[in-house]
């Protein structure tokens, strides 16, 4: 029984799943800095902790903000459009560098809502650690047929399990490529559809869909915002 990732009941009730990433002091690719002040021990009267960490690090929130200039900062995000049912789409068979596309999406998201929200299910991080350059560089990637496919169906947010971008894996060398070449975020973030991206632990979703829950810190004109995430199966 993990209590890190899952808290399980009775058998038939209600089973939360932890889908977020810890955040870490000595993570290899996002810089973090944390640091306390304050010993109890000594008499302080409190322990305080100072965090230090890129908005788009870890399970985080994109706001529209982050690639367009137009585009709303993230404590503009309704909430309403990041709490809710959400269709998880089976990706556990997912390969290294494999290409995802329309089609594969097409065959296992039947059950995806127009105007719902979409988790792709991966054991991605348990492939490759997010604490090796191998989670990024061996990432699979969603195509963008399959992100034109996604908006499609007309959904308002959608989690990620891996670096769904071929070119995030460029960026450990420090190349930056065109945003066409960044196709969910210019397929679906330029159309406004939230982006949920490094949710963890999505092996542990039993259910083909559940309630989730995203919602972000609220950064007053910040393009992204670090979140709790969770899904509950059984509601």
């Amino acid at each position: 029984h993990d209590r890190n990732n899952r808290v399980a009941h009775r058998e038939g009730a209600m089973r939360i799943v932890d889908l977020s990433m810890p955040i870490a002091g000595d993570h290899p690719r996002w810089a973090t800095e944390i640091s306390v002040t304050g010993d109890l021990a000594k008499g302080d009267l409190a322990q305080v902790t100072w965090l230090k960490v890129s908005c788009h690090a870890y399970t985080h929130v994109d706001a529209r903000r982050h690639m367009f200039a137009d585009g709303a900062t993230i404590e503009a995000t309704p909430l309403d459009d990041l709490v809710g049912r959400c269709a998880v789409v089976d990706l556990m068979d997912v390969q290294p560098n494999e290409a995802i596309g329309a089609e594969k999406l097409a065959a296992r998201g039947k059950h995806i809502q127009r105007g719902g929200m979409v988790l792709l299910k991966s054991n991605w991080d348990r492939q490759r650690s997010p604490m090796t350059k191998e989670f990024w560089l061996d990432s699979p990637y969603v195509t963008r047929e399959a992100a034109e496919w996604l908006l499609a169906t007309g959904i308002r947010a959608i989690g990620y399990s891996f670096p769904q971008d071929y070119p995030i894996r460029l960026m450990l060398k420090g190349e930056r490529r065109p945003l066409a070449e960044q196709v969910t975020h210019d397929v679906l973030l330029r159309a406004g559809v939230h982006m949920i991206e490094y949710v963890a632990n999505t092996a542990d979703i039993r259910e083909p869909e559940v309630f989730l829950s995203a919602a972000p810190l609220k950064i007053p004109g910040a393009d992204g915002a670090p979140a709790r995430v969770y899904c509950i199966e059984g509601m």
